[in-house]
């Protein structure tokens, strides 16, 4: 673990083995929360996560009692992530992404530089967002998403090729988007569609119970 110099590290952070964390950020401090009532919290972060300059990482507070950050995650320079965030495994937050309180984002997303995320939204696996995007409602795994209002814009072909999705597992995702975005059907009757055709697809399940889970409701 290397901490650089001028950073402000909170009393109840903890930070694991091969992160590194450069100057002048403040990591741990209470949450920027009028509701927090100087509860016991925490900030966790997980191993070989790089953390860059100016970047602010809040605690969490009795909701959760803890912000959540995994492993091999990079935040680059002037991100905030707000109280009882939970972030996954090797994501990247490129400079100047904000986060709300309880934004939770799933293994393997980028968020492009300067993103804004709404509190309580969530981030599927594998998503890529455009720099600049605002997001007020949920993102669902495995997809591109950009433009004003934020909107899909295709699946993430690229990254998953890059982890291993082999031609067919990306073929049955773009189709199952096909019904769900672009398709003429209504989302009831677009998720039934989904439903019956990709019986038993791991990655098509994941879609399905994210979208079921929302409570902000899909981009």
């Amino acid at each position: 673990m290397i901490i650089g110099n001028f950073n402000t590290i909170g009393e109840f952070t903890e930070i694991k083995s091969d992160s590194h964390i450069f100057h002048n950020s403040s990591i741990g401090a209470i949450p920027q929360d009028k509701k927090f009532g100087g509860e016991r919290s925490k900030l966790i972060i997980g191993k070989r996560t790089i953390v860059r300059e100016f970047v602010t990482l809040n605690r969490g507070t009795k909701a959760t009692g803890k912000t959540v950050i995994g492993d091999d995650v990079l935040i680059m320079t002037g991100v905030h992530v707000a109280h009882d965030c939970v972030i996954g495994n090797n994501v990247i937050l490129v400079n100047l992404v904000a986060l709300g309180g309880h934004v939770e984002i799933d293994d393997w997303a980028i968020l492009g530089g300067a993103s804004n995320v709404h509190q309580f939204c969530k981030i599927g696996k594998h998503c890529m967002l455009a720099a600049n995007s605002k997001i007020v409602q949920d993102v669902p795994p495995f997809i591109l998403a950009g433009r004003h209002p934020v909107e899909y814009t295709g699946i993430n072909t690229l990254g998953l090729k890059r982890r291993g999705f082999s031609q067919e597992e990306r073929t049955a995702i773009k189709k199952a988007y096909r019904y769900y975005f672009r398709s003429d059907l209504n989302a009831s009757d677009s998720l039934k569609t989904i439903k019956n055709e990709f019986k038993g697809d791991k990655n098509i399940n994941e879609i399905l119970s994210f979208i079921k889970n929302s409570n902000r409701g899909i981009i």
